[in-house]
């Protein structure tokens, strides 16, 4: 054979080693710095001159994404010779930093996620939500989507093990699997046998992170290290089990999404690489990657020091003495301002001083802060003239639209007068900020009493005569709510962590920023569906109006709460999770409902008192909002002044209630379609035996 009739093979072959070679390159990629990167850039997030990836740069409440340009194929093809469509093995690292001025006040994070081409990150929600998904789309399995996050804030909506950890994320950010942020060390010298050493994501510090998939083994194994360990440890931080075929799409996009809330937070990646099909990701070159900016960094900050004050000549520094002493003049005439408009004026008795707030509670320092939750900080403080104790909320606002009405609500509910109610004593406002002013409840939120405060404080398990006291005088407060004040005041947030205890460990109800008011004898506005997931009526989906009957339902989920010492939506033995109602339900099925009340009591409780409770609450939270009790035949029930009635609901009521809740409340009615039937089946028959 000649050697003309071999060339034409040859540039064949070699055409074709070339376009593997392409196609491999494509699946593939790393950036050691990013520096002159392609990559789509939204919402915060920039490429610094040094080649950082800045994903947010410290603006409060600002989300940022940064994508790699090309879509990468995830799922192998169904009509390849294979005929396997599982999706492929991959593995990624990269190199990230978070800088916040204090690590403890720190938020939100990084995800690394993978998302369907037609994803809309646009909808996403900056603060807890990470720039991710939003309160619909959450836990949507239509989301397709894939991630691991990089958590620096414990959020309880999402049931975060600490405000330190890493989690695997699939369509929701309430994670498959997490772990507190460190690593498992391979170094017997660091400790005797290569313990594990804990990591602080917000430690200003850059570190590494390893994501892999294992398409054979559907196993997602998640490793951390600091920098500066030369190897990846052998043993993952997080490694769990998850077929990601029933997940990603044939084609997806892989990047990173990032968000801050109410706090300072910066975050930054370094370095990134990617690979598929089992390949472990291309070496991150450390040496090149960019270094993490400094905080109050002490060399920079005398540099900078002396560079503004050692001017040339004399008269420049008595300028600059002046401007100093003027700039003093107004940030201290700026740390007191507040913002009060005329119609104020006749509110003047319940607005307190900014400068009262401000000394009372020391600055708003660290040290007297009471919880941080969805609507903002708490804060204890000690007024300076009469030294009372108070709680102080600040929350933001916009100044412009509905404050007067809002404002005259607060007033309003200031006025209200009930010794189950947690008194709102006042308010102050200032440029984009709100202050409300509470007084002060020595014993802390029933939750922390149910479940434990989270720290290593030992809280007392509160006895019987306590929990029933407690539900006791919430209804007694509901009632006063309902029908016995001068208006309609329908909570909206009814739940052990708005309930509070004084000093005698009595209930009192607090928190009215969800609150709405109106006459008796006028019906309710429709409004803004809010509240807390498992304590919302199914009604409210279809109906979006907040009534006294919707209080009812809440009132319901939390005596159930209370009595079995367990949160709203629980998991069962399988794992799976469950609303607490069917959970209680399916024990009063089986003959077992005394299994229900709080184990922790050991037996130590009245079994009438139980009993009338845990039927009641069933009552109270039933899906039909026409059988539910009024708050007042609730106290009647509680006292024993009437006796708790039977129940007999008829088949086509609740055929038409799975109607209007298909049409509504898809939140509630997708993530726990067991809760109507469950409760049709066992509450017609409201007159079964407690048994002991």
């Amino acid at each position: 054979m000649s050697s003309s009739s071999i060339l034409p093979n040859s540039k064949k072959l070699l055409i074709t080693i070339s376009l593997c070679v392409t196609l491999a390159a494509a699946e593939q990629f790393v950036y050691s710095g990013f520096a002159g990167a392609n990559l789509t850039l939204d919402g915060a997030a920039t490429i610094t001159q040094s080649g950082l990836l800045e994903l947010t740069n410290g603006t409060l409440r600002q989300k940022a994404h940064a994508i790699h340009p090309s879509p990468l194929r995830f799922r192998r093809n169904s009509s390849s010779p294979a005929g396997n469509p599982r999706a492929r093995s991959f593995s990624s690292s990269f190199v990230f930093g978070i800088l916040c001025p204090d690590p403890n006040a720190c938020g939100h994070g990084i995800v690394l996620f993978v998302a369907p081409e037609s994803y809309d990150l646009s909808a996403a929600l900056p603060s807890q939500f990470i720039g991710l998904v939003n309160a619909t789309t959450n836990g949507d399995p239509g989301d397709h989507l894939f991630g691991v996050e990089l958590d620096t804030d414990q959020n309880n909506e999402f049931r975060d093990i600490d405000g330190n950890h890493a989690g695997v994320d699939v369509n929701s950010l309430v994670s498959v699997s997490s772990a507190s942020a460190g690593y498992y060390s391979d170094d017997d010298r660091a400790g005797g046998g290569g313990g594990f050493r804990n990591l602080t994501l917000a430690s200003r510090e850059a570190m590494r992170v390893w994501v892999e998939y294992d398409g054979e083994d559907k196993r997602i194994d998640v490793t951390m290290a600091p920098l500066e360990m030369a190897n990846k440890p052998s043993k993952p931080l997080i490694s769990t089990g998850y077929d990601l075929s029933t997940v990603l799409t044939d084609v997806a996009r892989v990047g990173f999404s990032s968000a801050t809330g109410s706090f300072d937070s910066r975050h930054y990646v370094l370095g990134w690489s990617f690979a598929m099909d089992g390949v472990p990701a291309p070496d991150i070159v450390i040496s090149k990657l960019p270094k993490l900016p400094r905080f109050g960094d002490p060399k920079q900050h005398r540099a900078r020091l002396l560079a503004e004050i050692v001017p040339p000549v004399a008269t420049a520094v008595l300028i600059l003495g002046f401007g100093v002493i003027a700039i003093l003049l107004v940030r201290r005439r700026l740390r007191y301002m507040e913002l009060q408009e005329d119609w104020e004026v006749e509110f003047g008795p319940h607005r307190f001083s900014y400068k009262d707030l401000f000394n009372a509670t020391e600055g708003f320092r660290n040290k007297n802060l009471l919880g941080v939750g969805g609507f903002g900080r708490v804060y204890k403080g000690v007024l300076p003239a009469s030294k009372m104790e108070i709680a102080v909320k600040k929350v933001s606002h916009d100044s412009k639209q509905g404050m007067k009405e809002f404002v005259a609500e607060v007033v309003s509910i200031g006025r209200l007068q009930h010794r189950n109610l947690v008194q709102l004593l006042g308010y102050c406002r200032r440029k984009g900020e709100l202050l409300l002013v509470y007084e002060y409840m020595s014993n802390g939120s029933l939750d922390k009493h149910l479940y434990g405060s989270g720290s290593s404080d030992i809280i007392p398990v509160l006895d019987w005569d306590r929990r029933f006291r407690i539900i006791k005088g919430i209804a007694a407060a509901l009632l006063y709510l309902h029908e016995e004040w001068e208006r309609v005041i329908v909570h909206r947030d009814i739940k052990a962590s708005n309930v509070l205890l004084d000093n005698d460990m009595d209930g009192r109800l607090g928190d009215f920023g969800l609150a709405r008011l109106y006459d008796h004898g006028a019906n309710p506005h429709t409004t803004h569906v809010v509240g807390t997931i498992g304590y919302l009526a199914p009604e409210l989906g279809r109906t979006s109006k907040a009534t006294p009957l919707t209080d009812v339902f809440a009132f319901g989920i939390f005596v159930l709460e209370v009595v079995c010492g367990e949160r709203t939506i629980k998991q069962n033995s399988n794992g799976d999770q469950l609303l607490l109602v069917d959970w209680v339900v399916d024990h009063w099925r089986k003959g077992s409902l005394a299994d229900t009340v709080d184990a922790r009591l050991h037996g130590a409780y009245n079994v009438g008192e139980a009993s009338l409770a845990l039927k009641m609450g069933l009552l109270c939270a039933h899906p039909l909002s026409s059988v539910r009790p009024t708050m007042r035949q609730v106290v009647k029930y509680l006292n024993g002044d009437v006796p708790l009635p039977e129940l007999n609901p008829t088949l086509q009521s609740f055929e038409s209630l799975a109607l209007m809740q298909n049409e509504g409340f898809d939140s509630y009615v997708m993530s726990y379609p067991s809760s109507v039937a469950t409760m049709t089946t066992l509450l017609s028959n409201l007159s079964g035996e407690f048994v002991t």
